[in-house]
């Protein structure tokens, strides 16, 4: 069987140039562009990168953006009330806190804090509510939606497929659960305490897995013709690898997400994408 690769890259390109030209039409209107503001708390290396490359594909769709940047010894009093400046002017339409926090902030604490209309990181509870309730003004955990963006972006058929999401975190096994079974699917979710997980995995006709741990899962684990979708992300020696051996499952998968250039590049674009939501849904009517 020939596997084919998913191209995140191509395809986040396609959004964003999609966002871009819906920009372009709000700007000519004399509208103002959409704003996203991002909060870089401390010196992390992989944070600074991560925060240069969101105003980058901003800068690039013409969207505008903004990064605050704040000391590692900020308290979380000055934290809270910099969201909360944000959250009244009218001018921003997403804000993004970039993680890890340094220690001694409490993270759920500053994620409760931005306003759910500005939460283009998709993780308040009032959106994560929404999702599962199906209420379409949900704006949704980027990297989960991106998952969804790049099965459908790739014409496969996947209505009524049986899919497997290895994690439950609440950033992407949790919310690419529900998302898949809002598109009809039927669910499995698989974590430490599964058992028969070898068993499980045969079955699964689309696999999705983020739990974390570098080439975790083989082709022999798989059944013939699968979709194989690694959110998994991992720096060693040999390179960048995911949560999935992907060579193993040249021959065996159907279609395969290679890392990187797979999802990686779709949770950027579907950060744009979330604040170009915000921004329509705050100027209804």
């Amino acid at each position: 069987m020939e596997t084919r690769l998913i191209d995140g890259k191509q395809i986040a390109r396609e959004i964003r140039t999609e966002l871009k030209e819906k920009i372009k039409a709000l700007t000519a209107e004399g509208k103002p562009a959409p704003k996203l503001a991002v909060i870089l708390v401390g010196e992390d290396p992989a944070s600074q990168i991560y925060v240069r490359n969101k105003a980058k594909a901003c800068g690039w769709i013409r969207m505008e953006s903004e990064t605050i940047t704040m000391s590692k010894d900020t308290k979380e009093e000055e934290l809270l009330k910099k969201i909360e400046e944000l959250n009244r002017d009218p001018g921003v339409n997403g804000i993004l806190v970039q993680m890890p926090l340094p220690d001694g902030l409490n993270a759920d604490r500053v994620l409760k804090a931005i306003d759910p209309a500005k939460d283009v990181d998709g993780f308040h509870p009032m959106n994560v509510g929404k999702m599962a309730v199906g209420d379409p003004t949900a704006l949704e955990s980027c990297t989960p939606a991106g998952v969804i963006q790049l099965l459908e972006r790739s014409g496969i058929e996947i209505g009524g497929k049986y899919c497997v999401v290895a994690g439950r975190s609440n950033i992407v096994g949790k919310p690419m659960a529900r998302m898949l079974l809002a598109k009809n699917r039927t669910v499995t979710v698989l974590h430490s305490k599964t058992r028969d997980m070898e068993e499980i995995l045969k079955q699964a006709d689309i696999f999705v897995a983020a739990i974390g741990k570098p080439r975790f899962f083989h082709g022999s684990q798989f059944k013939e013709g699968a979709v194989v979708i690694d959110v998994g992300i991992h720096h060693g020696e040999d390179g960048i690898c995911g949560d999935v051996d992907t060579e193993s499952c040249m021959g065996v998968a159907s279609y395969i997400t290679p890392v990187p250039g797979g999802v990686g590049p779709m949770t950027i674009a579907m950060l744009l994408y979330n604040t170009l939501r915000a921004y329509e849904q705050q100027h209804e009517g």
